[in-house]
């Protein structure tokens, strides 16, 4: 494990350890962060503690084509008083993602670090709302086609799946969910090769999606 250097070079991401760690220190700086994501590599540390830089492998992807959209979801994407934004409650659904027992990491060093990024138009948010009550959603960074998925929430049952299933309607090559978790797996998502990954960054980065 190494620490990226003041000309913003990190290590090669397949010099990762077993766990996916590649590096420690650094800052979270829009460059910095926009730097890491191109390739492959993302923050996630604790509070007062170094920022760490990851690069796992396998790697968890969501192929837009492969989401799982249930019944009941179905049945719920179509219900009168429920509807999705985007773009238009970012650091609400940031505080919403922190807010989580498992979100803990989302502190408010990360929340203004990504909150640039969206000013910069590199981040994006998915709200879900109950008349004028969000109630979950989900939030990333993009680059071309490539969505890399941070966190996401509910409030009510099955709000952030809702968030999710709008998202691949969008013409990404894919949605980027870093670890695998049983629930991203029942939800079409799977693990693919660290080099595999790297190709499909190098592809998706070629093109810009529309209205991206």
């Amino acid at each position: 494990m190494s620490a990226p250097t003041s000309q913003l070079v990190f290590p090669d991401p397949c010099d990762a350890d077993s766990d996916g760690l590649l590096a420690a220190g650094g800052n979270l700086e829009p460059q910095t962060l926009l730097t890491a994501y191109r390739a492959g590599i993302f923050p996630w540390y604790e509070l007062d503690g170094p920022i760490l830089w990851w690069s796992p492998d396998p790697r968890m992807v969501l192929f837009p084509a492969n989401f799982h959209c249930s019944r009941r979801l179905a049945r719920r994407l179509k219900q009168s008083g429920t509807h999705i934004t985007t773009d238009t409650a970012f650091y609400e659904v940031m505080k919403g993602c922190a807010a989580r027992p498992e979100g803990t990491w989302i502190h408010p060093e990360m929340i203004e670090a990504y909150q640039k990024l969206f000013s910069l138009g590199h981040a994006k948010s998915v709200e879900v709302w109950q008349g004028n009550e969000l109630v979950g959603g989900l939030y990333g960074v993009y680059m071309g086609r490539v969505f890399f998925a941070e966190s996401m929430f509910s409030r009510v049952t099955d709000a952030s799946k809702m968030a999710l299933a709008y998202l691949v309607s969008q013409d990404w090559l894919m949605i980027d969910c870093q670890f695998h978790t049983t629930h991203l797996a029942s939800l079409g998502a799977l693990e693919i090769s660290r080099l595999h990954f790297l190709d499909l960054l190098v592809e998706g980065l070629d093109v810009a999606i529309e209205g991206g």
